[in-house]
């Protein structure tokens, strides 16, 4: 009888993983837009430099058929993963890979996917910090996570404002800046845990007056 009940997990998170995919994909937001792209040629060849190496996105992007499959592999690595931290650390780098993929996508001169992916990476940032609230509230020492995701925030503000801001189209741009706010939030709430903690906290070059 136990048996059963084991093989039929497998079945149960694939199940569960397809129908959170369905559900995704039919209450995404999508974004559609009239004027051109801008040159990538176009972007200031200054760029803030930021410690922080976004992780390779990979060579199936968001405009891909098959990249449902690998939203289907994240959401169950997702769920597999128990720990408050583990999710944190998972919820982040979906959206560290999912900046890098934004940023591709607006290069290929194709606004209006770039424009729900970088979406869905800000929104990841939130889902990062929240679960470091919950692992921070059990007595885990995130430190290290908290020190990665404020270091990220600022990568992810410098990628928005540098690189990706200057190549999206005109009626992109208030979406695109309204979107910052997600790692302007994590940011905020890392440096606030890291003090409470007697931390030293990364400088946000882009914090002005």
């Amino acid at each position: 009888m136990f048996k059963k009940y084991l093989y039929g997990i497998p079945l149960f998170v694939l199940a569960f993983a397809i129908l959170s995919v369905s559900v995704m994909r039919s209450t995404a937001v999508t974004y559609v837009f009239a004027t051109p792209l801008s040159s990538p040629a176009s972007v200031l060849n200054k760029v803030t430099k930021i410690n922080y190496e976004l992780p390779f996105p990979g060579k199936i992007l968001p405009d891909s058929p098959f990249w449902v499959f690998k939203v289907m592999r994240d959401k169950v690595w997702y769920a597999l993963s128990f720990s408050h931290l583990k999710k944190a650390e998972l919820a982040l780098l979906f959206s560290d890979k999912r900046l890098g993929a934004a940023k591709i996508l607006f290069e290929k001169k194709k606004p209006d996917i770039a424009l729900s992916t970088l979406s869905k990476s800000e929104r990841y940032m939130e889902i990062a910090t929240n679960e470091e609230d919950l692992a921070r509230k059990e007595g885990i020492d995130t430190s290290k996570f908290l020190e990665k995701i404020a270091v990220s925030a600022i990568k992810h503000r410098q990628v928005i404002e540098e690189e990706i801001l200057p190549i999206s189209p005109e009626d992109a741009k208030p979406e695109v800046i309204r979107l910052e706010n997600y790692g302007k939030n994590a940011y905020k709430s890392a440096r606030d845990a890291l003090y409470s903690k007697g931390k030293s906290v990364p400088i946000d070059p882009f914090d002005r007056p």
